[in-house]
């Protein structure tokens, strides 16, 4: 008998241009979750937690920060590279064009793109593919909802042992 895989759940939201300018967060994850990014040390009394990055997450790392170099209309705002995910703030400027062709960049898919190619980059680099299929966004809505998201991912570090994608 042949088992039925259940249904995705479509990750995008539907109808709404992700080349739009605004300020997106985002959230990739690692294959299986493997923690291969980076070591969360320390976070005693008297220490503040540091996020350590292995050889891949000094791949990403690279990789994150060439966007800032190579694309006009985006920019990565601020970010963090924990054990297993990323979180970024991706923003996308208004009537910036790219300084070089991004590969095959289909209308309205801006943000996916960027995470496409950087997944590409790093992968390559890595030599294997360490993503997860797709990656989660959330579109950013006003100042509140940034200010949220920001100290959200500067304190992911301190919450790590509570994180949900703490395994």
């Amino acid at each position: 008998m042949e088992q039925k895989l259940p249904n995705r759940k479509k990750n995008r939201l539907q109808g709404y241009d992700y080349s739009e300018s605004g300020a997106y967060f985002i959230t990739i994850c690692t294959d299986n979750r493997r923690k291969i990014l980076s070591n969360i040390v320390g976070g005693d009394v008297l220490d503040a937690p540091l996020v350590e990055l292995t050889e891949c997450g000094r791949i990403v790392d690279k990789y994150i920060n060439l966007i800032n170099e190579h694309y006009e209309k985006l920019s990565v705002e601020q970010y963090v590279i924990m054990p297993n995910h990323i979180h970024i703030i991706l923003y996308v400027h208004p009537n910036g064009a790219s300084r070089t062709s991004p590969p095959t960049v289909k209308q309205h898919s801006t943000v996916p793109a960027f995470v496409s190619t950087l997944k590409r980059f790093s992968n390559k680099e890595i030599g294997k593919n360490i993503w997860q299929q797709s990656f989660h966004d959330h579109i950013i809505r006003d100042k509140c909802d940034y200010e949220e998201i920001s100290k959200y991912i500067y304190e992911n570090p301190l919450k790590w042992e509570e994180d949900e994608l703490y395994q």
